[in-house]
């Protein structure tokens, strides 16, 4: 029983899109501040027990990247749509999303489960996305003006997504190339 514990945060991560984006809907700053904070919490939680106690499962590791993207993707439109992040980077974070989903499906449909984990390069982009989404739900709370550092956090949030995005597409490009080589017998 306990080692559904994870899958049941990432199915709870999920259920607090709505919440956050009703809040953000709302002009609730406070509101969303600790409802999106506590999304976050569950993200790093279900990495934690999962590792800690092994109790990993392939369903958690459809669940858990689907929960950051609905969450992380929401976010940002949210925001956008009230003027809050820039078009340009909340675009740049969902074409990011639909690519991979769109790749891996494609992946999947093509050469089989691509079996993927997330690269250091992702995982860094996920924790700059959510610092950054925090924090331009916590200016508005606080009512205070840090433009420089949502300013610099916003251009790594940028960078970062580039970069994993670029990486994921690299990465399974040439697996599916080795793949499909091996299909036909060339070495």
């Amino acid at each position: 029983m306990m080692r559904h514990i994870p899958n049941a945060l990432c199915v709870f991560r999920m259920l607090l899109v709505a919440p956050v984006a009703w809040l953000l809907s709302l002009g609730l700053y406070w509101e969303t501040l600790w409802v999106f904070a506590l999304a976050a919490v569950t993200d790093g939680l279900d990495g934690f027990l999962a590792k800690r106690f092994g109790w990993t499962s392939e369903l958690g590791k459809i669940l858990d990247p689907l929960a950051d993207k609905i969450l992380l993707v929401s976010t940002f439109i949210a925001l956008a749509l009230l003027g809050l992040v820039p078009v340009w980077l909340a675009a740049t974070a969902v074409l990011r999303d639909f690519t991979i989903t769109a790749g891996a499906i494609a992946y999947n449909a093509w050469y089989g489960y691509p079996n993927g984990r997330p690269t250091w390069i992702s995982k860094f982009n996920t924790l700059c996305q959510v610092a950054y989404l925090l924090l331009v739900v916590a200016v508005q709370a606080f009512e205070r003006n840090l433009d420089s550092v949502l300013t610099a956090l916003g251009a790594l949030v940028f960078v970062t997504t580039v970069v994993s995005g670029l990486d994921y597409v690299i990465t399974y490009t040439r697996k599916a190339v080795t793949v499909s080589r091996e299909r036909r017998g060339i070495a």
